[in-house]
């Protein structure tokens, strides 16, 4: 019997690179940061198809296959999956379905998984969705989730967060000096969390444009006292030229349309 390697690649047919023109992007944060939560959000609102490489992973150990198997053994013995394995699996299953668009949630865990995923499938994230959050707070939603898993200890949970701390922070460094780092603070209650989401998944033709701001024309009235009285309301854009005699001649913007009244009058006055 071949190595789980060797198995995952008879399983996936030995392929290489995934032909299928994709968007990838990774969601990382550390255990409780609410990726889940956010995840189910970003596929309803904006159609993505969410990979989790641990569902992935008993996915295929529940289907009684060969690789299967070998995954369940080695985590029986407490050795690490490989990447090439997890990566497998993830390109399996952008390969089978019809969507184009895909979150991978919770991978990769490590440097080694990040350089193996783009070797293998020869895909580069768009971006990496990325979910920050405090130890504290993280320990406090696990503390009181009421889901049954073994781990939502606190000693367990201590432990997680320090592989966490310890493994994927460096890639989320690693894409942060390309550019590809979207963080999101994850400490916010659910629905503030997605407004900021679905901010950056928004595309920026679709965003309203900003206020302007540019400041209203102040609106002034003069008053031209004479034999009588005339009126006129212009805006801040006006240039006054005087000459030796009667006339004034005032140039006044209306709608930036210079416009051009003379007026006879004894007095000039500006109100406010």
């Amino acid at each position: 019997m071949g190595t789980v390697v060797d198995v995952a690649n008879k399983e996936g047919n030995g392929s290489a690179h995934t032909n299928k023109k994709v968007t990838v992007i990774f969601v990382l944060g550390g255990p409780g940061s609410g990726k889940g939560t956010q995840c189910a959000n970003i596929v309803e609102k904006f159609g993505y198809t969410h990979l989790s490489a641990g569902d992935l992973l008993r996915a295929e150990i529940k289907s009684g296959s060969e690789n299967g198997t070998m995954i369940q053994n080695m985590i029986k013995d407490g050795k690490i999956v490989p990447s090439e394995v997890t990566i497998k699996l993830l390109q399996r299953a952008i390969e089978e379905n019809g969507n184009d668009k895909f979150l991978i949630d919770g991978f990769p865990r490590n440097e080694e998984n990040r350089a193996a995923f783009e070797s293998v499938t020869g895909i580069e994230p768009e971006f990496v969705l990325f979910f920050d959050c405090s130890e504290e707070e993280m320990e406090r939603r696990l503390l009181s989730r009421n889901q049954g898993r073994e781990d939502d200890n606190i000693e367990t949970i201590r432990k997680r967060f320090n592989v966490y701390m310890e493994s994927s922070l460096p890639v989320i460094e690693y894409y942060k000096s390309k550019g590809k780092v979207r963080k999101v603070d994850a400490t916010k209650p659910i629905e503030e969390v997605f407004e900021t989401v679905k901010a950056i998944f928004t595309p920026s033709s679709d965003k309203p444009p900003p206020p302007s701001s540019t400041k209203p024309h102040r609106r002034r009235i003069v008053r031209y006292v004479s034999t009588t009285y005339a009126a006129a309301i212009f805006t801040g854009n006006c240039r006054i030229a005087t000459t030796a005699s009667t006339p004034i001649v005032l140039m006044l913007g209306f709608d930036l349309i210079p416009r051009v009244l003379c007026v006879e009058f004894k007095f000039l006055r500006l109100l406010h």
